[in-house]
């Protein structure tokens, strides 16, 4: 910011949610403005002057010093139009114009999975998300994008970590909320837990209904295996497994995933992990489920084994971006599903380039590297069917999509 303050009108929204002031030399970035405001700026923290007439009120109190939402002032209209836009923008920096449909919506309260931090501060702890743009942490005493089940036990949670979390750097507490009760995982930032905790962490956990807790590696209470349903197909996952963040965003996932490969008899599902698609895909096609971590495929063939009335799936452990499937190996397969972590799937997508696979459904929770892939296959003959946005992270700058890509008659030579 200038050090001399100056009044400025927002001209749009960045990626991040900042409120853009364009400048002959570098645009100005004034975080949680909105388009049309008047600022001052400069001197100190900005200041608004002028406000949009539909500004939204904050749902949270921790709302400004909490990283994790930078959304939340946002009228409804302005909120959609900026999630869809990164889906939009993403793709058109990649020389991709193309038609991204409206977003999907999840309501508040609905995410059942998240990282919450634990540090020492002084005689006090705190448990909660990390301060924008620090790595310093938010004591929070609410959260209206996680599900109430969350919310009600951060308390316990506290009383949990009380003796265990002597100074910096803490921990970090994994929590899932299933239908049998909360699976919390605590993972040490260093050293380890000493295990003359355990018998009253296990004691604390099942007195506050925890389904499991888990400390590393350890299995410190199993009251009740937890468990998730994918299309009504059961799986334990392992502690502090990768699910997606929202049921209601995970069902609209599986209806695009599943309607884009109808037909198909085989599908390679890549980055699998407990089998989020590869159980719901099988109950009208061979499936092969691939995944690095063995833990989360030994989840999905567990699950298979228990279920009944699905085609076979095969499920195997394999480190996708060092060993890609080859296109000798995707040969016969009717549809490859892709859900790689935000990093994208660089190495794999360069095989399937070269391959003969009809259909390619690429599911993204980074619309940087979902363009830069799509790229890739658009570029080897590939067309981009359709593209829908996700809003999973409610309040928040990322955003999911589902995107469908068929292969045309003209490809690039081997």
């Amino acid at each position: 910011m200038s050090a001399e303050p100056q009044e400025v009108e927002i001209a749009r929204l960045g990626a991040q949610g900042d409120g853009i002031v364009d400048r002959p030399l570098r645009p100005l970035y004034v975080p949680f403005a909105l388009p049309g405001e008047r600022w001052r700026v400069g001197g100190g923290e900005p200041v608004l002057l002028q406000a949009h007439a539909e500004r939204a009120a904050p749902v949270c109190r921790h709302f400004g010093a909490c990283g994790g939402c930078v959304a939340q002032h946002m009228p409804e209209d302005i909120y959609l139009a900026w999630k869809r836009a990164a889906v939009v923008d993403a793709l058109r920096h990649r020389g991709i114009d193309t038609d991204v449909g409206p977003l999907l919506r999840v309501p508040p309260a609905s995410r059942r999975r998240v990282t919450l931090y634990a540090v020492r501060e002084g005689s006090d702890l705190r448990l909660g998300f990390h301060r924008r743009a620090t790595h310093s942490i938010v004591d929070v005493a609410e959260c209206p994008i996680a599900v109430a089940a969350i919310v009600a036990a951060l308390p316990a949670l506290r009383e949990l970590l009380e003796p265990v979390v002597a100074a910096r750097p803490g921990a970090a507490v994994h929590v899932l909320a299933t239908p049998q009760g909360l699976d919390v995982h605590l993972e040490p930032a260093s050293g380890a837990v000493p295990r003359t905790h355990y018998a009253r962490l296990a004691a604390l956990a099942a007195r506050h209904g925890f389904a499991r807790l888990t400390v590393g590696e350890d299995v410190v209470l199993l009251m009740r295996p937890p468990a998730l349903a994918f299309d009504g197909i059961a799986v334990e996952p392992p502690p502090a497994a990768f699910v997606q963040a929202v049921a209601e965003a995970e069902a609209g996932m599986i209806r695009l995933v599943t309607a884009a490969a109808a037909g198909a008899k085989r599908v390679a599902d890549l980055f699998c992990g407990v089998g989020t698609f590869a159980l719901p895909l099988a109950r009208r096609a061979r499936v092969l489920a691939v995944d690095s971590r063995e833990d989360a495929v030994a989840a999905l063939a567990a699950a298979f084994r228990r279920a009944s009335g699905l085609k076979p799936i095969e499920s195997r452990a394999r480190d996708l971006f060092r060993t890609p499937l080859s296109p000798t190996e995707l040969a016969g397969f009717d549809a490859v599903v892709l859900d790689p972590p935000a990093q994208g799937a660089r190495a794999q997508v360069g095989q399937l380039a070269r391959s003969d696979v009809p259909v390619v459904i690429y599911v993204s929770c980074d619309p940087g590297t979902l363009a830069r892939d799509v790229r890739v296959l658009v570029d080897a003959g590939y067309a981009l069917r359709s593209v829908t946005p996700i809003d999973q992270f409610l309040y928040a700058p990322h955003v999911e999509a589902v995107a469908v890509l068929e292969r045309g008659r003209q490809r690039r030579p081997r």
